[in-house]
């Protein structure tokens, strides 16, 4: 049976650590738009997230951060690109591929980079600092579907194999975030969205 909180319900952020340290599966909001997240530590919580959303497995999982500091549990560096881009666009809609360390399970990102992100949701921030700062989180609806911008849409997506649903409303951005990788000196957008090339490029040469 799937439970559901507001997300800014004071034990919100318990019962959301509470089904993660488990295993379980969490649809939240974020800026962009629903997700369901995993413990990144545990492979068997990623492979049921990898089902609950029908996603081809060699799709790697993007994880969310509570904040910058966090991406040191899954990346070996933060390169000097990334981190001008960090500092222009989090907590906001830009995920960065990362270096990957070998610790993370390979089920989570069997790439060399991993992509992070920190939200710019208050109360999803609350949610991943609960978690111990970092959750593998993909977009709550069947691969390949149109994205969930409220709870219940996520829910009717994944049904009853997420534990616990958190409400935050309608999701602001309604697109997903913009994907970028510059593990090779340079700026490679490897998915468009709310943050265009121009804003991107400017961000890296300024200053």
């Amino acid at each position: 049976m799937t439970t559901w909180l507001p997300i800014d319900a004071p034990d919100a952020p318990a019962r959301a650590a509470q089904t993660i340290h488990a295993g379980g599966l969490v649809v939240l909001p974020t800026d962009t738009v629903y997700g369901v997240a995993a413990n990144p530590w545990k492979p068997e919580a990623v492979a049921a997230l990898y089902a609950a959303k029908d996603r081809p497995p060699a799709k790697a999982i993007p994880v969310l951060l509570a904040g910058e500091a966090d991406a040191a549990q899954v990346a070996r560096e933060v390169p000097p690109l990334a981190s001008k881009l960090a500092a222009a666009f989090w907590p906001g809609p830009l995920t960065i591929a990362l270096p990957r360390l070998e610790s993370v399970p390979e089920i989570v990102s069997s790439l060399p980079t991993i992509g992070v992100r920190v939200p710019d949701h208050d109360g999803t921030r609350a949610i991943i600092r609960a978690c111990g700062g970092v959750l593998a989180v993909t977009s709550a609806n069947h691969s390949g579907q149109p994205d969930s911008l409220t709870a219940r849409q996520a829910a009717d997506a994944l049904g009853d194999r997420v534990t616990l649903v958190l409400d935050g409303g309608h999701c602001p951005g309604g697109v997903p975030s913009t994907v970028v990788d510059v593990s090779g000196g340079a700026l490679r957008i490897v998915r468009p969205g709310p943050l265009d090339e121009a804003a991107l490029r400017a961000a890296l040469h300024d200053g």
